[in-house]
Formats: structure tokens, sequence, C-alpha cells
């Protein structure tokens, strides 16, 4: 794709990598036929081509207008376009670069600014989250049925024990979140317990909290990058010192944004080499089990073991069904689609295929918020495709997901490291 950058980026850092993104595109729409926004609307700016031609025309110095965004605001930056393009369009740094122009140049009205404000600044705080959590669960019954079902209930599963730390030489340490600690606590307990069963100790940092990535992608950057480097410096004795084998990540929105942190914070000389570092370490917690899989293996065979040997019902009980549910940052940004499914086949679960598995169910970080007509469609359509094979337990991998799917069907849905846990658990 030809070229001609307006002056008032053309020769700055970001106008260099979107001059280099756009010329890598070949418009060969590929990419359409895999974008759920497109299946949804059938027009060609509601697919990754259309919005790189938008994208092209505003950093050409083309007009900035309400048509421009709502084609940019409706993209759920689920990547799925990435992994179809043959020519190997980074198309979602170009979105990145072209909303910030966008923004700049035309600044949203003020009740939407206040909107995403609130929800980007409520989201990433736990301390802010936790409490209008629990004042909208108490409020939900005199709630609109559209916005209360954006609420979940109280998590119904038993407190589990963190192990008992100092046990193993081996340590990782583990990204705590902003909302799943509230939402879904059980998750890196059951993420330790398997842990601690194959001789690695797994700890939290205190005050960790968000990893920027909410921040990032709705219109501020610069609190994200704040959020980025603070993260960092409360890793960073435990890097610097080399007592940690990873950072491992059970949320896959978050793996895939601190596995970018060295690209993003490469031209700030305080935080480049570190960030770079943290990258480097930063594991989805899907990865880590695989590169366990002999011990792995060796602990759910002699569970299995055990199970048979019960004269309870346990013993005889039918697999489990599964539907695994595979979040976009962990298939299309990742690009670790299977290793899940290989490890719950492995724990000796029924998984079944599902349709159109590559397509996005809607959450997308704060996109079910800001978009909740198009996310409650993309989510029947998800749903309708996960509960086709009469599943026991929904899984998944990302703790927006798990919610925005609960929230629309009654078939449980697990992160899948709690069915492992239970597996090992017996």
């Amino acid at each position: 794709m030809q070229t001609s950058l307006a002056d008032f980026i053309r020769d700055s850092s970001a106008g260099s990598e979107a001059d280099s993104i756009l010329r890598t595109c070949v418009h060969c729409g590929f990419c359409t036929a895999t974008c759920p926004t497109y299946q949804l609307f059938g027009d060609e700016l509601d697919g990754p081509r259309g919005r790189i031609y938008l994208i092209k025309n505003l950093l050409e110095g083309g007009s900035a207008g309400a048509r421009t965004r709502r084609h940019l605001d409706r993209c759920l930056s689920c990547r799925s376009c990435e992994t179809t393009c043959p020519s190997g369009v980074d198309y979602h740094r170009l979105l990145d670069i072209g909303r910030n122009v966008l923004d700049a140049r035309l600044p949203r009205p003020a009740a939407e600014r206040a909107r995403r404000f609130v929800v980007r600044e409520t989201l990433a705080r736990p301390w802010l989250f936790k409490p209008a959590l629990a004042l909208g669960r108490l409020a939900k019954p005199l709630l609109p049925p559209a916005l209360a079902a954006k609420i979940p209930s109280a998590t119904s599963a038993a407190a589990a024990a963190w192990p008992t730390p100092g046990r193993h030489r081996r340590r990782m340490l583990a990204l705590a979140g902003c909302v799943q600690p509230t939402l879904t606590p059980q998750t890196n307990v059951a993420a330790a317990r398997v842990l601690d069963r194959l001789g690695v100790e797994l700890f939290e940092a205190p005050g960790a909290g968000c990893c920027g990535a909410l921040r990032y992608h709705l219109d501020a950057q610069a609190a994200a990058l704040a959020d980025m480097r603070r993260l960092i410096d409360v890793w960073w004795p435990w890097v610097e010192r080399g007592e940690v084998e990873a950072i491992v990540v059970t949320a896959s929105g978050c793996a895939a944004h601190v596995k970018e942190y060295g690209r993003i914070l490469a031209d700030d000389a305080a935080y480049a080499e570190k960030a770079a570092r943290v990258s480097a370490l930063a594991r989805d917690l899907s990865e880590v089990l695989i590169g366990e899989h002999e011990p792995l293996s060796a602990l759910l065979n002699a569970a299995a073991a055990n199970r048979s040997q019960r004269p309870d019902a346990a013993a005889t009980a039918p697999r489990a069904r599964v539907a695994f549910h595979s979040p976009c940052t962990l298939q299309h940004a990742q690009k670790l689609g299977g290793v899940v499914e290989s490890l719950l086949v492995a724990a000796g679960y029924e998984l079944f295929p599902v349709a159109d598995s590559h397509l996005c169910c809607g959450s997308s970080g704060a996109y079910s918020l800001l978009q909740p007509a198009i996310a409650t469609r993309l989510r029947s359509d998800k749903l309708a495709a996960l509960n086709e094979g009469g599943p026991t337990v929904i899984a998944t991998a990302n703790v927006g997901c798990q919610n925005h799917l609960a929230a629309g069907t009654q078939t449980p849905v697990r992160h899948w490291i709690e069915l492992i846990a239970d597996r090992l658990d017996g």
C-alpha cells in the first residue's frame, strides 16, 4: 500500500511505525472473513481492511469525523485478522496509533469522555472496583435488566488456601491484576496449588495492581504507561536479583499486554531495559504448565489411578464434558491456540470442537460496557456454539471472557486452571 503521511506525524516514531505497517498491507481482504464485526454488519468499514483505509486517510491529513470514530470504536482489537493475514500486518499497533491521533484531532463529547473515564478508572483500581461492585450487587434488583446482567453474583466457589510459602527453591511471580482478585479470586489460588504440586512456589507482589492494558486501549495511554512503570518497579527487586523463573499471568489479556512492555517502553530511557527484561520473563500460565508437561502428566495419572480405586461414585462418574472458549488474547495475540486444550485432554476431560472458535465472545476488555449491543450479539453466537455439545462446564482463560459469558448462560463458566486443580485434588 502506497502512503504519503502528513507533516504532523511523518517524522515521528509513531509515524514511521504506521508507515511501515501500512506498506505491509496488500489489500487482499483475507482478514474480513475472520472479523467478528464484519460478520455482523457486512460493511467494509467494519472490517480490518476498511479500518486500515480510514486510518491511512487520517494519517495522511484527511478528515477526522464521526464516521471514522464509529468504525474504529466498533473494532474489538481481537487480532483475529492478524492470525489470518498472509502479509503479517501488525494491525493492532496501527489501530492504537490511529485511535490516538483521532482522539487528539477530534475530542469526544464531554458525556462520552466522562463515561469512559469512569469505566477505566473504576476497573483499573482494585480499591475502587471492589466496593463499587459490592454496591452494584446490593442495587441489582432495582437496576434495568440490561445493566443488572453486567453485575456478576458473588462467587460461590469454596475458598481454597494458598499453599504455604517457603517450601520450594523454584519461585515464580504472579500478576494479581485489577478486577480478577474481586471477580474470580479462586483463579490465582488454583494456579498456585497446581504449581505447588510441581515444586514451584507462586507468589504475588504486594501492591502490584493493574498491568495497564485497560487504560492503554481506552484513551489514556499516558496513565497506562504510568501503570506499567509502577508495576515494573514493584516487580523489579525480585527480577533484578534473579530470584524468579518467570512472571506468570493467569489472565490471557494481561499476559498479552505484559509481553509487549518491552516494545511499548522501548523509547523510555529509564525503563526500556527493565521493560524488556520483564517482557522476556512474562509467561501465560498455559506456557508454564506445558513446559512442565511430563511431571504434570505423572501427577494427573496418579490422581486418576487414585480415583479409580475409590469406592464412591467419583470413581465411576462419567468424564466431565468441557467446551473451551479460547480468548482472542490467547489464540491471536499470544499465538497459544491449542495449548490449553491439550492440557485439559491430558487431565481427562472430554473436549469437543466449538464452531467458529476463532471468533471473539464480545468481552474485549471494556468493550462489553461501551458497545453492549454488539457485545451481546457476539456473546449469544459464542454461547450457542459452546453449548451445542451439551457441556457440563465452559472453560476459558481470561477473567473478562469468563464473566461476560457467565452472564448469558446457566452453564458454569470457569477458568481452565480450576479444572486442572480439581483433577489433581481428586
